[in-house]
């Protein structure tokens, strides 16, 4: 089977990535690519790894990365306009009053901001190279990982293109408008995700998220464990759980904060003296293996189910975690065994306070939720469980 991975990257990483790589961005599309895996940010190419080492040809696209993408097309002879140098990397150009302001209108605001070109959708440069890979690549089964850039509009023009399998991966919530089943199956670690694609009429499974074991093999030699407290992740307005959280941790422990959306906070926030820095792929994972206490906290919309990347990267990495405590937690990992849970805000500062004066009790949750992690939420498994879902459906050739 011919396997094609979609995937969009954060305008903030890209800048990260292209400003620490002079040149970068007048490689090659092969050195490109190569330097994009080599990061380890997100799912970098696991899911196409995995799909390779089970006897699968599989290919990754970075659908909004307009100089990888541009180069391709220039390889291949086709005639593109240049990237703009800043026109991918701006930051924070959303003041944080403003992102205060509309927060609680977000669920009526997406779909206007959706008409308007507000949210996030491929130019139609970028979409006509798309296509052009998809028509050089012929995938037997795509599987899009990005269904706000890559929308059903032109999903249903890949669709075309040799008439694939069509995969959507999603853990956010999607736009509530469209025509969905243009899938042939859709995924989320999240159930009420997955119950809104089948009231839509689309097939969809849960799924989780999960860790790619080569990270260990290229890593730097652990670090000394030198941080009490990490977070890594984003504060926002979308985050209120978690911010509320890590404020109250801020007062009582020497938290260390990685991460965007601090400007979003007030001016008040005992986070902005927290804050170290943005950290991506392999150096958020040193940040993992440096702390003694790694927090987790689900975003807002999440509700009671447990299942973000977090999860499955801190643990990996030999972290110890201390997650907030959902109902499914007991399907992914045992409480106070492998991971160790909150409920309350109180409950989070008592854990870390137990967590920091017992180093073996530590090492053991640690040790116990790595195995876990590796024996059963691995890359692998899920490329596994997507081919089973796969091969249950009828032909599309």
């Amino acid at each position: 089977m011919r396997v094609l991975v979609l995937n969009a990257d954060y305008a903030r990483f890209l800048a990260w990535q292209y400003g620490r790589q002079p040149g970068l961005a007048d490689a090659d599309y092969a050195t490109q690519m190569a330097a994009r895996n080599a990061s380890l940010f997100g799912v970098a190419d696991f899911y196409s790894r995995n799909f390779a080492k089970l006897g699968h040809v599989a290919a990754d696209i970075h659908v909004n990365n307009a100089w990888m993408q541009t180069a391709w097309a220039r390889e291949h002879g086709i005639a593109v306009e240049p990237p703009s140098r800043s026109g991918s990397i701006a930051r924070d150009a959303v003041p944080g009053w403003l992102h205060r302001a509309v927060a609680p209108f977000k669920p009526v605001l997406r779909p206007l901001a959706r008409k308007v070109g507000l949210s996030p959708r491929l130019d139609e440069q970028s979409e006509r190279i798309l296509l052009a890979q998809i028509e050089e690549f012929k995938p037997d089964l795509v599987l899009n990982q990005d269904l706000f850039h890559v929308d059903t509009s032109l999903a249903r023009r890949i669709k075309q293109i040799g008439r694939p399998i069509m995969i959507g991966q999603i853990g956010v919530s999607p736009p509530r408008s469209e025509d969905w089943t243009v899938y042939d199956l859709i995924i989320s670690q999240l159930a009420h995700i997955v119950n809104f694609f089948r009231a839509k009429g689309a097939r969809a499974e849960v799924l989780h998220l999960a860790f790619e074991p080569d990270i260990l093999d290229v890593l730097p030699p652990v670090p000394e464990r030198s941080i009490d407290v990490s977070f890594v992740g984003a504060v926002s307005v979308d985050h209120q759980q978690r911010v509320a959280q890590l404020e109250s941790v801020a007062r009582h422990y020497d938290l260390k904060l990685y991460g965007s959306g601090l400007h979003t906070l007030p001016a008040s926030s005992p986070l902005h003296r927290c804050y170290q820095s943005e950290v991506w792929g392999a150096e958020m994972y040193q940040v993992f293996r440096t702390s003694r206490v790694t927090l987790n906290s689900h975003i807002d919309m999440a509700g009671r189910e447990a299942g973000n990347m977090r999860l499955f990267e801190a643990t990996g990495a030999g972290s110890f975690l201390l997650t907030d405590d959902k109902d499914n937690m007991p399907s992914l990992f045992e409480r106070g065994r492998e991971v160790s849970v909150w409920k309350s805000v109180d409950e989070c500062l008592s854990e870390i306070k137990r967590a920091l004066d017992d180093e073996d009790r530590r090492q053991a949750i640690a040790q116990a939720g790595q195995a876990r992690t590796l024996a059963q939420h691995t890359y692998r498994q899920r490329v596994q469980s997507l081919l089973q879902l796969a091969a249950e459906m009828p032909s599309h050739r």
